[in-house]
């Protein structure tokens, strides 16, 4: 069984800082030994910084310092109505200015998700920072030059969803949200139906009988309830309806980096064998835009931090000591 925090863990604490306008809220782990190095961990949706609780006691272990931060809209982070604040440029902007505020020349980057689709761009548009990158499940989109909605692909349908009012409107209040995270957590109806299909997004009329999450204890799923209960869903949801916004931010790049290897720092991705919206063969291709890319795989759905953690640790572990050893 992998070790994992407690959102009151005593190896934890939950720290609050102002930036660029906006106060975040992030988790820091520091290791109790000298420190040698420091990970930033970013999350994706429906998630929060504590998705990252199986990986935080691993980086621990190995003397490195731990910032994890609940992204825009999150926990206990703000959740401004602006748009603007949920764009991948902002999110780079704002992760280096928290590693300013920390004192810090260089990290190791961490994302699942949507923290993994922050990655990428964070390592972009701040390389000299990324001293090395693992990324889990999340495929690398380059830029590009032509506008075009993601929801229009396949595995993307739910994105259509998502970025409309549905799923805001009928998700509020702590009972929708319990049952909205047993179901996102693996829970199913009596007759084995899911809550969630790629192809169609939230089935909301199975939201009442959705059973019990096996990816979650009840104090786990306590605290996903409440820490969305705050602010809702809206701010989660918003970093679906920023497609244009992150085109417009990245269209002048499309056009500078054909060709050209983006990342020069080793990186690591892990591929989830059975996640539905990101299936490994999206990766097929993106290797020309990496120096150093080391490849593993994982038999998981997409929540593989919590399914599988002691096989995404092992890669992680093997990627640090080995691949990068002198991160550590």
């Amino acid at each position: 069984m992998a070790d994992k925090i407690t959102p009151t863990d005593p190896r934890i604490q939950w720290k609050s800082i102002q930036l660029n306008g906006q106060i975040y809220q992030y988790i820091l782990a520091e290791p109790e030994g000298p420190i040698r190095n420091t990970v930033f961990l970013i999350h994706g949706w429906p998630d929060l910084a504590y998705g990252w609780r199986y990986q935080i006691p691993l980086f621990h272990s190995l003397g490195i310092r731990v910032v994890v931060p609940n992204m825009m809209g999150y926990g206990g982070t703000d959740a401004p109505d602006a748009l603007a604040c949920y764009t991948m440029k902002r999110a780079a902007d704002d992760m280096a200015a928290l590693a300013a505020e920390l004192g810090l020349s260089s990290i190791i980057l961490g994302g699942h998700d949507w923290g993994g689709a922050i990655a990428y761009r964070f390592a972009m548009y701040y390389p000299s920072l990324i001293k090395a990158m693992f990324v889990v499940g999340t495929v690398f989109a380059p830029p590009r030059s032509e506008f075009i909605r993601l929801s229009t692909l396949p595995n993307f349908k739910y994105q259509l969803q998502l970025m409309g009012p549905e799923v805001e409107s009928a998700i509020v209040g702590e009972a929708k949200l319990r049952q909205f995270f047993c179901g996102v957590f693996g829970g199913r109806t009596p007759t084995q139906e899911p809550l969630f299909a790629a192809s169609h997004g939230i089935f909301l009329d199975r939201l009442d009988a959705v059973g019990p999450p096996p990816l979650l204890s009840e104090e786990e799923l306590d605290f996903y309830v409440k820490s969305y209960a705050r602010t809702g869903m809206r701010g989660p949801l918003n970093w679906y309806r920023t497609e244009e916004l992150n085109f417009e931010d990245e269209r002048a790049l499309a056009e500078n980096i054909a060709g050209t290897q983006l990342f020069r720092m080793p990186v690591l991705f892990i591929a989830c064998s059975r996640d539905e919206a990101l299936p490994p063969y999206l990766s097929f291709g993106m290797d020309s835009w990496f120096k150093t890319l080391q490849r593993a795989e994982v038999d998981s759905s997409h929540w593989a931090l919590t399914e599988t953690p002691l096989e995404i640790n092992g890669h992680i572990k093997d990627f640090l000591t080995g691949t990068v050893k002198a991160c550590l």
